[in-house]
């Protein structure tokens, strides 16, 4: 729904890009570890205005890359700021949002039905579905950026690194050059969960994987929201939304989560960081319990080159993307860069 207020400016709802999928069929798709996989499914969407070259490519695709198990309508997070003049103007840039490899939606455990049988694969994996995508539907061989939040900015970085030329900038929010300390703790509490229901071999949804399933994503609730917000909170408002976030889990494939929490759980791409030439705009928050700034964000701007780096405020921790309004200014300085219209 897009209700429009006067003239060249818009508001959308939370829900505008929940029934915008679309999908392609890459023929094929062959792992890091070798595993081919046939007739491989891409869910996506795309937002804003192309603009092509005197060859016919498209030559302002920015690439919007979800976290962890998301789907492509996560890229509603920047919507607020896609109005006229705004840092992610709908007339200046085309955004494409891809469910990326392994998340229910495309290529996954869940959507392939081979459950704990699929390939396992890495975040340069997901770098080369999103890469093979963009060529094989849009003749992209080059963007003009990556947003990526969370996990998506591991995609983002592992993009600029094993592929340099392919994008003038990127983009990475509350997110990390590497899984280490208490995330990489934290993933492997959620495996060990997993790992210890001998359900989850069989390769078939029982009662016993359901409440492994609930319990392996109730370790994930403190580091969502910041310790201020959930301080702030009664216990009797604290219990209602863990019991909340627990039934709420129930909707992702035990499978699914099992392979992401891996894939993430190997990252670490802190010795590549010099390679990276595209320009980085570092977003990080202050309250975030997953990627502190001073463990994460300032660290890998002290390690990039032509990087820089804001540090929002907000208790929404973790979740901050959801207000991004708040560093707009500081998005619209750096997006005006790589604005030639």
């Amino acid at each position: 729904m897009i209700i429009i207020l006067f003239e060249g400016i818009k508001i959308y709802d939370d829900d505008y890009f929940d029934d915008k999928n679309m999908y392609f069929t890459l023929s094929s798709f062959e792992f890091e570890n070798g595993e081919t996989l046939k007739d491989v499914e891409v869910e996506y969407t795309t937002f804003g205005t192309p603009r092509y070259d005197e060859d016919g490519k498209i030559i302002n695709a920015i690439l919007y890359c979800h976290g962890s198990l998301g789907r492509f309508s996560s890229m509603k997070k920047i919507l607020p700021l896609s109005g006229v003049d705004g840092p992610f103007d709908e007339n200046k840039y085309f955004f494409i949002s891809i469910t990326s490899l392994g998340s229910p939606g495309s290529c996954s455990p869940s959507v392939t039905n081979l459950k704990n049988k699929f390939p396992e694969y890495s975040i340069l994996d997901i770098v080369n579905f999103e890469k093979q995508f963009l060529a094989e539907k849009f003749n992209i061989t080059h963007i003009l950026g990556v947003i990526g939040v969370s996990m998506g900015g591991f995609v983002g970085l592992t993009l600029a690194i094993e592929y340099p030329d392919f994008a003038d900038f990127i983009m990475p929010g509350v997110s990390s050059y590497k899984v280490a300390g208490h995330d990489f703790i934290l993933s492997k509490f959620v495996n060990e969960i997993i790992e210890s229901d001998p359900d989850y071999n069989r390769g078939e949804l029982t009662y016993s994987l359901i409440r492994t399933l609930r319990l392996a994503n109730l370790a994930e609730f403190n580091f969502g929201l910041s310790k201020e917000a959930l301080r702030n909170m009664s216990n009797e408002e604290l219990s209602e939304e863990f019991e909340d976030f627990g039934n709420e889990s129930l909707d992702i494939d035990i499978y699914d989560l099992k392979y992401c929490n891996e894939c993430s759980m190997n990252y670490d791409v802190e010795n590549d960081l010099d390679k990276i030439k595209s320009k980085v705009l570092i977003v990080a928050c202050k309250q975030d319990p997953h990627f502190p700034p001073e463990l994460d964000a300032i660290p890998m701007h002290e390690m990039i080159e032509n990087s820089e780096v804001v540090v929002m405020d907000s208790e929404l921790g973790h979740l901050c993307f959801n207000e991004l309004e708040s560093i707009s200014e500081e998005l619209k300085e750096f997006m005006d860069g790589f604005d030639d219209s």
